[in-house]
């Protein structure tokens, strides 16, 4: 999910009431919500698993038990230096550090459980295990828990600012009407999946991937694949009750082509990229000396093209063209 709605799940915690167990309360849960992205920053580092962006900070080991006393700890060392400056705290709370761990860990876990919602998938098992996991719940930026949720912190501060007891009553709704609407869609998901098995095309996918829309969130563009090939479909329940919508006939992937297999180990960037690919799909562009090989994912077909795509040329031998040792 993206960092807004990181950050507003976090912050909702805060305001049930929360954040009142220690000074720098909030500011743990809020940057412990979004902690797990700090791997965006490490794509140069030479180990792997934490190179690779919703891996190792992302699992249930770095994100979730090694990094949350990290964040403790800079935290209740920024308010040593705090005080030793003099500082006065408006809350008036005291640091008790044991809360500011255990709020860090709430705010942590959040992460991968939301990550874990979207078809772009998360490495809960990293480093031990590069299997990806993906509810296809929800739509990576989701604008109707980004409105709930702000909502309900805007009107618990307001209560809070007025002495009212109940202020954190607000975001507790919210918070349990998300995961309500969470599992709803987990549901409709489960409908999506099944629909290819029980209606045209009569498949079942070795591997399905399931993407809600945007805003019409009950929408479901779905990606599988079944024997070397992949295919594209459609539901929609409002608008038709049993099976897809609409589906477009299976293409082969092309990953047993002998020139797609020797590009495949090309180079380093094309291996990181075929790690995280979970749906790779290949076109190979034979020239009279050379050959173009285009991997991608299908499950991002026709979106942000240079982002989830990677290209090798290869060398072709025939009358005429440099053999490689010329090169």
């Amino acid at each position: 999910m993206d960092n807004f709605t990181h950050s507003l799940a976090g912050w909702a915690l805060g305001q049930t009431g929360l954040k009142r167990k220690t000074r720098k309360g909030l500011a743990a849960l809020v940057l412990g919500a979004n902690m797990p992205d700090i791997d965006v920053f490490f794509s140069w580092v030479p180990w792997e698993p934490l190179a690779m962006h919703r891996g190792f900070t992302h699992g249930l080991v770095g994100g979730v038990l090694l990094m949350p006393p990290i964040l403790a700890w800079l935290l209740w060392l920024l308010d040593r230096w705090q005080l030793r400056r003099g500082a006065s705290f408006k809350s008036g709370l005291e640091m008790r550090f044991g809360w500011l761990v255990a709020l860090s860990y709430a705010g942590a876990i959040t992460h991968p459980l939301l990550d874990w919602q979207n078809s772009y998938a998360v490495q809960l098992l990293s480093p031990y295990s590069d299997l990806w996991f993906h509810n296809d719940s929800l739509f990576i930026i989701d604008v109707w828990i980004w409105c709930g949720l702000a909502f309900a912190i805007w009107l618990s501060r307001r209560r809070e600012r007025r002495g009212d007891a109940q202020w954190g009553v607000p975001p507790a709704i919210a918070l349990l009407t998300v995961v309500a609407y969470i599992s709803a869609n987990a549901a409709i998901t489960g409908a999506a999946k099944a629909a290819p098995t029980y209606a045209a095309p009569y498949v079942t996918p070795d591997r399905i991937f399931v993407t809600p829309e945007p805003v019409l969130f009950w929408r479901r563009n779905l990606t599988w694949k079944k024997d070397g090939h992949v295919a594209w479909g459609e539901f929609d329940p409002l608008r038709k009750s049993g099976g897809l919508l609409s589906y477009t006939p299976a293409m082969p992937d092309n990953l047993s082509d002998p020139l797609v297999r020797q590009a495949m180990t090309a180079n380093d960037d094309v291996e990181d990229f075929l790690q995280w690919s979970t749906m790779t799909v290949a076109e190979v562009e034979r020239g009279d000396c050379t050959a173009i090989v285009r991997f991608g994912d299908a499950r991002f077909a026709g979106r942000a093209a240079g982002q989830f795509t990677r290209t090798v040329t290869l060398p072709l031998s025939g009358t005429g063209c440099p053999s490689p040792a010329s090169d």
